[in-house]
């Protein structure tokens, strides 16, 4: 098994399956040189201009292109930049490729991936570092992506291209240079599948995304004071595992949920509700949320560090759940 990064895992995966299938291409703006963090170097080397196109300034024109061509039988990759800029595309998601199978009978699919890099990111400020996957979640026909590790860019990323329905393909900005272990070859990841990350019998972590990696941290903190944690990485919001974040729960009796998202109608709420409504007699303690402030984010690194979810602040929510703060 080989190791790479976080991006080198996703043009690995693009690059595979362009060779495997020749409608799969891709569009968006500086593909020709790239993408603006490299995520498509060489790729146009490989498989020249017309498969890796490059795109005018315009996220509408870009996705609704690519929306007809994915109806006309192709599979296009979409890359929008920052999930922020894809809010310029938003009716060409929802109200069309989101919709089309459904409104059309199922004559027509759309077998489409938009990649939406998401998060804070060196102070980026409120245009560049938001994380919109909440959104995507509450829209029927969408199916909505959050990887945490290289391996499962690659294995989500490989999945999201086959998929003959429109896949929000979201890449945090802050793992581009994560590196792991990648497994070689075909390397597929069911949606709606999450990752058991550690086991544990006091409280449940769910997370997704770049706070998986936070979460973690807290969780080696926590076991050095005798506090398991079972730590779930659910790696798609839409499908999720519903399945398996009930089952820990009732292990554990405690549910703790941990993004970068605003909390207010975060995902958190819906993993929330869900384990209130299944599980609510039998919890040992309330269930927990955490995540961003309701508020802008700002370019001063202070102000920008001020509304993260760190580890400290899982570990002591964690301690309070269990009555040892």
């Amino acid at each position: 098994m080989a190791t790479a990064t976080y991006m080198e895992a996703g043009r690995a995966a693009l690059a595979e399956e362009m060779r495997r299938d020749p409608l799969v291409w891709a569009v968006g703006e500086d593909l020709g040189r790239g993408g603006v963090f490299g995520q498509y170097r060489g790729l146009v080397e490989e498989f020249g201009p017309e498969r890796i196109s490059d795109a005018p300034i315009s996220e509408a024109a870009i996705l609704g292109a690519a929306v007809g061509a994915a109806m006309m039988g192709t599979r296009p990759v979409v890359e929008m930049r920052f999930a922020d800029f894809a809010l310029c595309a938003m009716d060409e998601l929802v109200n069309q490729a989101a919709k089309a199978r459904f409104m059309f009978g199922g004559q027509t699919r759309v077998p489409l991936v938009v990649r939406e890099p998401i998060g804070m990111w060196r102070s980026s400020a409120a245009q560049h570092s938001q994380s919109l996957e909440a959104w995507y979640a509450h829209v029927p026909g969408l199916v909505v992506a959050c990887p945490s590790t290289p391996a499962d860019v690659k294995g989500l990323l490989k999945t999201a291209i086959r998929s003959d329905d429109p896949v929000v393909f979201m890449e945090h900005k802050n793992l581009w240079g994560l590196t792991d272990e990648v497994p070689d070859g075909e390397h597929l990841v069911p949606f709606g599948e999450a990752r058991v990350i550690r086991p544990g019998r006091d409280v449940t972590i769910v997370s997704w995304s770049a706070q998986v990696h936070v979460a973690v941290e807290a969780a080696r903190k926590l076991a050095g004071e005798g506090i398991e944690v079972e730590l779930i990485d659910l790696r798609t919001l839409w499908p999720w595992d519903k399945a398996r974040v009930l089952e820990s729960v009732e292990k554990t009796g405690r549910l703790l949920v941990a993004h970068e998202a605003v909390a207010v109608a975060g995902f958190g709420a819906e993993v929330a509700a869900t384990i209130a409504e299944h599980l609510g007699q039998r919890l040992k303690a309330p269930v927990r949320r955490l995540g961003a402030p309701r508020t802008l984010i700002a370019y001063a690194p202070p102000l920008e560090n001020a509304v993260r979810v760190t580890a400290p602040a899982i570990v002591e929510a964690v301690r309070d759940m269990v009555g040892r703060s």
